[in-house]
């Protein structure tokens, strides 16, 4: 079969430009623009990798002393929606050779005292330092597992299991789907007048920014409206137990740290506000709710 016409004239144009230069427009302007941009492009890229804190870098520091208040919220098919007992277990307990039972503890230095505080004291090794002061060491060293959908608590815990799409939840007499997620307050003073960051995925990722901080973790309806643990406003005086102080505001900041703080975890997408409720969920990325921007600290504590 012949060649189309149209095939023809094609083949026929580039047969005419065997051979020739391409010219830019405008001369040397354009080219240079391009590599320009180019360089910058990748030097910004350079920079960038270069000033990245690396594993374990940042605050907390091995000198530091911060504490955050952490809660579980949780319900079943016969109780219903619940805060669980505070953590047991302070984890400084030694055996009879004066060792310390607990690896995860020397390795970590994270424990609570059974008062429902995260006390973040960071061992010299790094592992619960910077980058890697995340809500999952303090949930490895309670042997509690977390993951997008679902929550195992040891034995000495309670020993209870919620699972999204198994695990019903009683709210008014009716059962309900219930769903894993983590509600963080930047400061233990906000909680009743700033909605929190929501978190539904990557949750043991999810960063210890600064001293008195509000975790809590949830097992509930989605239209349940956040709560935090009611020990949150004995922060001070809880933390106070072993030294150092709480603050009360965070330094400098007048919003949440946003998701970029937890590497590849997300909120529901969408801004949107849940019923009934005053949190708001937000696009991975995104700034939070405000909170007051004084750099005042409390004197609670040695």
């Amino acid at each position: 079969m012949a060649p189309s016409s149209s095939a023809k004239k094609v083949a026929k144009l580039a047969q005419k430009g065997k051979g020739k230069k391409v010219r830019f427009q405008g001369g040397a302007v354009f080219p240079l623009i391009v590599a320009l941009v180019t360089v910058l492009g990748l030097s910004l890229i350079v920079y960038a990798r270069s000033s990245r804190p690396g594993p374990g870098q940042g605050a907390p520091t091995a000198n530091d002393h911060w504490h955050a208040a952490f809660g579980i919220y949780a319900c079943d098919a016969k109780t219903g929606l619940q805060v669980l007992p505070k953590l047991v277990g302070a984890l400084e307990d030694k055996d009879a050779t004066g060792q310390f039972v607990s690896d995860e503890f020397v390795r970590t230095g994270i424990h609570s005292h059974g008062d429902g505080i995260m006390h973040w004291h960071p061992s010299t090794s790094g592992a619960a330092t910077g980058t890697n002061a995340k809500l999952g060491v303090f949930l490895k060293n309670y042997n509690i597992t977390l993951t997008n959908d679902k929550l195992v608590l040891p034995k000495e815990q309670g020993g209870q299991t919620f699972e999204e799409g198994k695990s019903k939840c009683l709210v008014d007499g009716k059962e309900k789907d219930a769903s894993i997620k983590v509600w963080v307050w930047p400061n233990y003073s906000t909680v009743a007048t700033d909605a929190p960051q929501i978190y539904v995925s990557n949750l043991n990722d999810i960063r210890l920014l600064n001293d008195g901080m509000v975790f809590m973790v949830a097992f509930v309806p989605d239209d349940v409206k956040p709560k935090a643990p009611d020990w949150a406003a004995e922060l001070p005086t809880l933390g106070a137990a072993d030294g150092g102080t709480v603050a009360s505001t965070i330094p400098g900041q007048t919003t949440v740290p946003g998701q970029t703080t937890v590497p590849g975890a997300t909120t529901v997408p969408g801004a949107t506000t849940v019923p009934d409720a005053s949190s708001t969920t937000v696009a991975a990325g995104s700034a939070a709710s405000t909170t007051t921007a004084a750099a005042a600290t409390s004197t609670t504590g040695g």
